[in-house]
Parts: structure tokens; sequence; C-alpha cells
């Protein structure tokens, strides 16, 4: 919501700062770096948001197919062990992880 009220609504430094004080429980410390992050690197929180959706998805597709066979732990092996990929790259991925544990049963 911040980065969307800085680059959309055009609010200044302080009023992101403002806006994310009075709206979470983080510190001012903790606010202020947010805030200034996301100045220097625009589009960067909905990025994460993005990316943290689909990472859920993906998890449930996975505890979906897998039920009583889905461990979280190898979940976890699956998305990172290659580091930062793209979206599409990390789905394949998971449906291999996927495929793989289908096929032991």
């Amino acid at each position: 919501m911040v980065d969307t009220g800085i680059y959309a609504k055009h609010w200044t430094r302080q009023q992101a700062i403002d806006y994310m004080k009075a709206n979470t429980g983080m510190a001012l410390s903790d606010v202020t770096a947010e805030i200034e992050r996301y100045i220097v690197i625009p589009g960067q929180a909905t990025s994460y948001k993005i990316s943290m959706m689909k990472i859920l998805s993906l998890r449930e597709k996975a505890k979906k197919a897998l039920g009583d066979k889905f461990d979280l732990r190898d979940f976890h092996d699956v998305v990172l062990k290659n580091g930062a990929v793209p979206l599409d790259i990390l789905e394949r991925l998971v449906n291999r992880y996927i495929d793989k544990k289908q096929a032991k049963a």
C-alpha cells in the first residue's frame, strides 16, 4: 500500500513514514528503512507480495496433490535451493517435486 501511495499518489517520504507508522506496529527505525527501500526500489513491495501469493498458491497446490505425502521441509527445499528464480520456473520446479513424490507411491 505504501509504495502505491509513494508512486501513484505522490506521497512524500514523510507522508509514507507517517502512514506506515500509524497503520502498523513497527518501530520507527524499521518503518523508515522500509520506506527508503520502497523509494530506492520502485515496485519492490508489489513484487514481494506477488511472489508471496504465488508461493502460498504453489504450497496449497502441492498439499492438495500430495495429501499425507506433503512435507513442508521438502517444499521449502524446492522453493529455496535454486535461489531467486522467475515465478514460472519456480512453478515448474514445484510441479516436478509433486510428480516425483507421486511417482514414489
